[in-house]
């Protein structure tokens, strides 16, 4: 399955732990070339040796996704070692942040929130599309967050206002790409265990978010991956401009 994905290069930012990582192996598995970014470069080595062990090699590169110089040597250095991005997923992204009420919102953690999500975002697809266009074609994965896709009054409000945008921008590129050949997509995912949700939610709180759910249990990180290996396949060649949520029911839009 999936075997139009093979030999093509992947690029997955953000890919040293987690979702990202997760990501990188499965694209791994079905004989892509990964390229691997993040910023922990001990995290990025344990994540190499799991693309490895799937089989496949993997460049690893770093560099700040805010900053536009660091990621044009990014794009310089992958395609002079395996060659132009066919595929980009966008998956850098945090927070620090706590719920806090608007007008306590620190302004330095607001901009702090903008830039590592939506400006990191648009940064990384900027750099890496008149390649694409130049070739007629190419995939784009963003990452967004349940957090985008519905109010609460708990919510991390900066991190949710830029993972909304992340949808709308990625909605926005779908629509300039497509007659370029070019399709983008979203993925909105709900509560998922990434490591560190394994380790903090436990318990009680674990049995309440479950019960949120209407597919009873908590997302994995492979729920993430295999829906990104659809939405970059020839599986899903007349999907462009959709948000997809892996929510298991739970948002509703």
């Amino acid at each position: 399955m999936y075997e139009d994905l093979r030999d093509q290069v992947v690029l997955i930012t953000g890919s040293s732990r987690g979702i990202g990582a997760a990501m990188a192996v499965a694209f791994a598995e079905v004989g892509a070339r990964v390229v691997l970014h993040g910023r922990d470069e001990v995290a990025l080595d344990g994540v190499r040796r799991r693309v490895e062990r799937a089989g496949a090699s993997a460049l690893v590169v770093t560099g700040d996704v805010t900053r536009s110089a660091a990621l044009a040597a990014m794009r310089d250095r992958i395609n002079a070692e395996v060659g132009p991005v066919d595929v980009l997923i966008t998956s850098a992204g945090s927070s620090k942040s706590r719920p806090t009420p608007i007008e306590e919102i620190d302004e330095e953690d607001w901009r702090a929130d903008v830039e590592r999500n939506l400006t990191s975002t648009f940064l990384t697809v900027k750099c890496f599309l008149p390649d694409m266009k130049s070739r007629g074609s190419g995939v784009v994965l963003t990452l967004s967050s349940a957090a985008g896709r519905r109010a609460s009054a708990r919510t991390l409000v900066a991190y949710g206002a830029a993972k909304a945008g992340v949808q709308i921008f990625t909605q926005d590129l779908a629509a300039q790409v497509g007659p370029a050949g070019i399709r983008a997509n979203c993925i909105a995912p709900e509560t998922i265990l990434t490591e560190t949700n394994e380790k903090w939610i436990q318990g009680d709180q674990r049995q309440m978010l479950i019960d949120m759910h209407p597919v009873r249990r908590l997302g994995t990180v492979d729920d993430v991956a295999r829906a990104a290996l659809f939405l970059a396949s020839a599986e899903s060649g007349w999907i462009s401009g959709v948000v997809l949520d892996i929510a298991g029911g739970a948002t509703l839009v």
